[in-house]
């Protein structure tokens, strides 16, 4: 149900390849994705991970035919069932990927549904392709709520207004749309979804890891701190980083008109 490939320039490519369902997210499939993002974790060939989706969809969303949705059960065994379910799956998942320390690219090809967007916004960077779009139909085709981390991101990316009118309404949100709305990255042409995320890939491959893993939590940041906690933030962050090896290869590089080959130290 995963497709995982490791080029020789540090790009991890995982695809969901689970197309006869959209992608949808079952026990199986999630806990596959645990796995494999514990093994890119711990692979230090891997820099960069690019997710994205085979098929004419990115992901569906859960697959509410799944034991972990407890459909069929009774109310009170219901909400246990996916109580635990929850913690152990789909919001595994979101931390997982949340908290890998490499970058993440997102390319979004067709749907991103439900939770299919809220694991799409988790990345670092997403591009979607013109035909693609974003979906949150919880509330308004499910009588429930958005997960994985969806209220939060939204909240964020794009703010109160569209985020909460988004959720209720459930309506499709085009990429060209969510790229205006600032959901995403970029949106491009179908044709060129794959090439323009491999050179994104391929650029923070080549980049600095440890200043790209400890970017986002910099920039998140900034959303609850003050000015002056902020500046505390920058300042730890800058102070650990200049004591790199690729602090000091970037300045040598500077000095000698070239570009840095930088190694994570």
């Amino acid at each position: 149900m995963l497709e995982l490939d490791i080029d020789a320039n540090g790009v991890a490519t995982l695809a969901l390849n689970r197309p006869e369902l959209m992608n949808a997210l079952n026990g199986p499939l999630i806990q596959e994705l645990l796995v494999t993002l514990e093994r890119i974790k711990d692979a230090p060939e891997a820099r960069v991970l690019l997710l994205t989706g085979r098929g004419r969809g990115f992901c569906a969303g859960a697959d509410l035919r799944d034991p972990m949705m407890g459909v069929g059960l009774p109310a009170d065994e219901r909400g246990q069932r996916f109580l635990a379910s929850t913690d152990t799956g789909v919001h595994a998942l979101s931390r997982a990927l949340a908290g890998l320390d490499k970058p993440k690219v997102c390319a979004v090809n067709g749907a991103a549904v439900g939770g299919g967007a809220s694991l799409a916004l988790l990345a670092d960077i997403v591009v979607a392709g013109r035909s693609a779009y974003f979906q949150l139909p919880f509330t308004a085709q499910l009588g429930l709520v958005p997960d994985m981390g969806g209220s939060w991101q939204l909240m964020r990316r794009i703010g109160p207004a569209r985020a909460i009118a988004s959720a209720m309404l459930g309506e499709r949100i085009p990429a060209e749309k969510a790229a205006e709305w600032g959901m995403i990255w970029q949106c491009v042409d179908d044709d060129a979804l794959v090439a323009t995320s491999q050179a994104i890939a391929l650029r923070l491959a080549q980049g600095a890891p440890r200043a790209l893993a400890t970017l986002p939590g910099v920039m998140w940041s900034a959303l609850e701190n003050g000015l002056d906690a902020q500046l505390d933030c920058e300042r730890d962050a800058q102070a650990a980083l200049v004591q790199t090896d690729d602090f000091m290869e970037a300045v040598d590089a500077f000095r000698t008109k070239r570009k840095p080959q930088f190694n994570g130290r």
